[in-house]
């Protein structure tokens, strides 16, 4: 695999903080159109990976590269092509849905009406256009956060839990969106998750965090080979790794 294809670098990747918690020498590639899943319980260092791979905290030590760029050194370069969602999604609650996203389209060149109609249907607030939201749910809250990230047609998106508070059909639909943008606009995700089920049914490779530690990296395919479930898998690692598993994601 030529460094051209490599969607994302993580080298040695550092941050810990004062309790302990974090991410210590995270290393992994990520392939363009991949959907890879970071998997692993709460407080695990998912979201500590993921502000780290986004600048917005700076790591202790080690370096992410995005196309070859350097998020450290070449931040807007690093970013010009990456969509995210990290904690919590933001939008202005006074606005409506539609004018949210038009405050987003300004930084975009390429996006217009028409694109903002389009990213309003693939995430299925089309009909809730002039609705603010103030009054949305978490879960169609988080359909907003996800339509102003793929607004400008990302070739990376960096998603943090993009499931949360959505109900089952909404999963069920992010799911397919997830699908759809890989297999067809050749959009590579990576996606942290404690949501083991969720992880097996959407994403190609898997990599398993826990106590800041990445335990290991493995295709969808070879997994569900060796093992009945992601589930099996993920208990399998943490306990070879001499871990308890008191902590298993559900």
């Amino acid at each position: 695999m030529t460094s051209s294809y490599r969607a994302i670098e993580i080298k040695n990747l550092t941050k810990l903080y004062a309790n302990g918690r974090g991410i210590n020498d995270l290393n992994l590639e990520i392939s363009q159109g991949e959907v890879f899943g970071f998997l692993g319980p709460n407080g695990a260092g998912k979201t500590t990976a993921m502000k780290a791979m986004t600048g917005l905290i700076r790591p202790d030590r080690g370096e992410v590269k995005i196309f070859g760029h350097s998020i450290i050194d070449q931040y807007e370069l690093a970013m010009s092509q990456v969509g995210c969602l990290i904690e919590t999604a933001e939008s202005y609650p006074f606005l409506s849905a539609w004018d949210n996203l038009k405050l987003h389209a300004r930084y975009y060149p390429n996006v217009d009406a028409k694109r903002i109609e389009e990213d309003l249907g693939l995430t299925g607030l089309l009909k809730y256009k002039d609705e603010k939201p103030r009054r949305f749910s978490l879960g169609m809250k988080q359909r907003l956060g996800l339509a102003a990230a793929i607004l400008s047609r990302p070739k990376v998106l960096i998603l943090d839990e993009p499931l949360n508070g959505l109900d089952v059909e909404g999963m069920i639909e992010m799911r397919n969106l997830i699908k759809y943008l890989a297999e067809n606009e050749h959009t590579t995700f990576f996606i942290s998750s404690h949501l083991i089920h969720d992880v097996e049914l959407t994403c190609t490779r898997v990599g398993v965090i826990y106590n800041g530690t990445l335990l290991s990296v493995d295709t969808m395919e070879n997994i569900l080979q060796n093992f009945a479930t992601l589930e099996n898998y993920f208990v399998s690692e943490v306990e070879r790794n001499g871990r308890t598993s008191s902590s298993i994601p559900q």
